[in-house]
């Protein structure tokens, strides 16, 4: 088994929790953009659909006012 001293002597063990770290706010962020990524396959593909969707858009907003 490693002392504490063993430990100490190895700065490259100070990088573990940093390593952790960046890999939990990774996994964070790839399903934050997994949302964004559904959402953006569903939208319009299309000039004509894209030109409805803001029309409709527009619309709503008009009728807001």
């Amino acid at each position: 088994m490693l002392a504490s001293n063993d430990l100490m002597e190895n700065p490259i063990w100070m990088l573990v929790p940093w390593a952790v770290f960046a890999v939990g706010l990774g996994i964070k962020a790839w399903r934050f953009t997994a949302v964004l990524r559904r959402q953006l396959a569903t939208r319009p593909a299309t000039t004509e659909q894209v030109r409805q969707s803001l029309e409709r858009i527009w619309q709503r907003g008009q009728q807001a006012r």
